[in-house]
């Protein structure tokens, strides 16, 4: 377990924020748990750092910043029916996913390349071009640092939403995850209901998951931008969920609006489009702008901070509230500041 004070974290976040965090703690080992329970004690405020890809952290991180990265992929059982596979919190997201698919493990080809590391995905449950964690998740292992005990929690027990879980609340955030545990089915069957997946011409013919993982990654790589090159967080925005009276409400004052039906009859709205037609697609507010090819991709264009990201953001909120009646919600977790 390595303790520094003032640790630089604008390297450790995907959107390139200057960010100092007062006290740095690098999780590398399960064994440093109990070490770290020392530290955080009742009442010490921490946060749990990942790959650091949906996250807005402020210029002072006063929490303690617990940064994991745990390592390991196992194979823990196989069945008839199925691969239970276990990959460590610190992993990162798109290698588990490459090194599932290589093995023969299937089911998670349509949520490659996202960033971010597996002990994040369940947090946030992640989602993808018609699949999301929770389809796929077995189960999350944690380490509560105040009693210093470890649970473990079924699909069920993550008490997964749209892009929510248990760990984002009250009674969840707290808990540092460990590994999480996926069932994979041996009678593989792929996922292509997203428009872009059924109009891709290489998944056409010999259909096979490595097809799909390739054609997922081509996709996104032409509309997102690369963190490494361009700093961003990748969605920023939820797509909000509305009434079926309100959807059809919008759809007769905007017929061009984009939404999916949602098995309780309610329409979740493409928050993109409706960024795009308030005109902020490659705009630009300080040091922070918006996606020239995805209007649902905040970007660092220079040294921003949180203060600029969060302009920004308020200014494309506050837009589509006034045209469309429709509030947006942040995907990223604030640190040190709020939205």
């Amino acid at each position: 377990m390595d303790f520094i004070q003032q640790k630089d974290l604008s390297r450790l976040n995907t959107l390139g924020l200057k960010s100092l965090a007062r006290n740095y703690i690098s999780l590398c080992n399960k064994k440093d748990l109990t070490g770290i329970s020392g530290l955080l004690k009742p009442g010490v405020p921490y946060f749990i750092l990942g790959g650091g890809s949906n996250v807005v952290l402020s210029e002072q991180v006063d929490q303690i910043v617990v940064h994991n990265q745990l390592k390991g992929i196992c194979l823990v059982r196989e069945s008839d029916t199925d691969w239970l596979v276990e990959a460590a919190a610190g992993e990162i997201w798109h290698d588990f996913v490459v090194y599932c698919t290589q093995q023969g493990w299937y089911g998670l080809e349509n949520l490659a390349l996202i960033p971010g590391t597996v002990g994040a995905a369940p947090v946030q449950n992640i989602g993808a071009y018609g699949v999301e964690v929770k389809d796929r998740l077995d189960s999350v292992v944690a380490y509560d640092p105040l009693t210093q005990t470890e649970r473990i929690f079924n699909n069920e027990q993550c008490r997964f939403a749209y892009r929510d879980s248990i760990f984002k609340h009250e009674d969840g955030k707290g808990l540092i995850i460990t590994a999480v545990r996926f069932r994979l089915p041996k009678q593989w069957v792929p996922v292509l209901s997203y428009p872009d997946l059924q109009q891709y011409e290489g998944l056409q013919s010999g259909l096979a998951a490595q097809a799909v993982l390739d054609a997922v990654c081509e996709i996104r790589r032409r509309k997102l931008p690369d963190p490494k090159v361009t700093g961003n967080a990748g969605s920023f925005f939820k797509n909000p969920i509305v009434s079926a009276q309100h959807y059809w409400q919008l759809k007769e004052q905007f017929p061009g609006i984009v939404a999916y039906e949602q098995p309780n009859n309610s329409y979740k709205l493409a928050a993109g489009w409706m960024i795009d037609q308030c005109g902020w697609k490659g705009r630009q507010l300080g040091n922070a702008g918006v996606h020239a090819r995805q209007a649902l991709v905040i970007i660092n264009t220079g040294n921003a901070c949180a203060a600029d990201i969060i302009a920004i953001a308020k200014a494309i909120a506050g837009d589509v509230r006034q045209k469309f009646g429709v509030s947006l919600e942040p995907e990223p977790v604030f640190v040190g500041t709020g939205f």
